[in-house]
């Protein structure tokens, strides 16, 4: 528990430095908090339908991310939060096209239409079958 109270006031003396407020100043902290909304709108479309998914633009992202997470890590000095902000945008954009390749070329993959069959039922519905009583 000692450990713990004397990491929390190395913490607190940190936070008070210029060094801490001249990095919530600049670009370095700014820029990966912008791009946080990337991964973030990702993951919330997961609970779109996937066929509204943009496999280019999903790809695009992926390969974007990829090349950012690279010069995150070769900038000096390096910025871990960037790296970490386009990891997570990988894992999101590669969950999408693996839904949109499901979708698209699946084995429940759409009719080149646009539209699906109706599921098969295995028992007439109430409906149908008072129809079928009433024809002659």
């Amino acid at each position: 528990m000692a450990g713990l109270g004397a990491l929390l006031r190395r913490a607190r003396a940190y936070v008070k430095t210029k060094e801490f407020r001249d990095y919530l100043t600049s670009t370095h902290f700014w820029g990966p908090v912008a791009n946080w909304g990337l991964p973030l709108a990702a993951f919330n479309d997961m609970k779109s339908p996937p066929d509204i998914i943009s496999g280019r633009v999903t790809t695009a992202l992926f390969f974007y991310s990829l090349v950012i997470m690279r010069f995150a890590y070769r900038l000096q000095p390096r910025n871990y939060l960037l790296m970490a902000c386009h990891c997570t945008n990988v894992v999101a954009q590669s969950m999408q096209v693996t839904r949109y390749l499901h979708y698209h070329y699946g084995s429940r993959a759409a009719p080149a239409t646009g539209t699906r069959d109706p599921p098969a039922t295995t028992s007439p519905s109430p409906a149908s079958s008072s129809s079928q009583k009433q024809a002659p």
